[in-house]
């Protein structure tokens, strides 16, 4: 079981973007700026988070590009955009890693743990094992578990989403989840 009180500076922080961070658009992508609307205390959360942590990254699928539907570079100023906001309000994500892969099977597309494994190459210090996700979807519970980390569930968009294995702690959303850490 995860004991938020063991939580500390030698953690790593993996969010989930769309449904975590900022509201997504039911079967279909966020395409530009103008689309990305951050839910209600997020920014703030991730201050807080900020306090907690010692790294933070963001793994989120987007396969709008690997469907054509999008591009690297509107995804870029999207985060960009996104970084900029989080960082003037005290918050960081210190990298950010995606997989545009629309194939189930590429090993970077979550549920399967790629990112996490890029992450912790990019950053030796990362032990996934006092690591946790913070996603919205089984997908991201069954990522972390295939990393080998800690799951917090954030039930924003799935709120009828009950018990599962893939999940160790459930929040209502980022903010509960950080007010939890203080």
């Amino acid at each position: 079981m995860l004991d938020l009180q063991r939580i500390d500076k030698s953690w790593t922080l993996f969010l989930d973007r769309d449904g975590v961070i900022n509201h997504e658009k039911k079967e279909d992508y966020i395409y530009n700026w103008d689309e990305f609307v951050f839910y209600d205390g997020v920014l703030e959360a991730l201050k807080t988070l900020n306090g907690v942590f010692g790294r933070i990254v963001m793994v989120t699928n987007q396969r709008g590009i690997g469907r054509g539907l999008m591009t690297d570079a509107d995804l870029h100023a999207i985060h960009t955009n996104m970084m900029a906001a989080i960082n003037k309000a005290g918050g960081r994500i210190d990298k950010i890693y995606y997989c545009p892969a629309a194939d189930k099977s590429d090993p970077s597309r979550k549920p399967n743990p790629g990112m996490a494994f890029s992450a912790k190459k990019d950053y030796p210090e990362i032990d996934l094992h006092r690591s946790l996700i913070v996603g919205n979807k089984l997908s991201d519970m069954q990522f972390g578990r295939n990393a080998g980390m800690h799951t917090v569930y954030v039930r924003n968009t799935h709120p009828e989403q009950g018990p599962d294995p893939a999940i160790d702690l459930a929040f209502n959303d980022l903010a509960d989840f950080a007010k939890s850490l203080q």
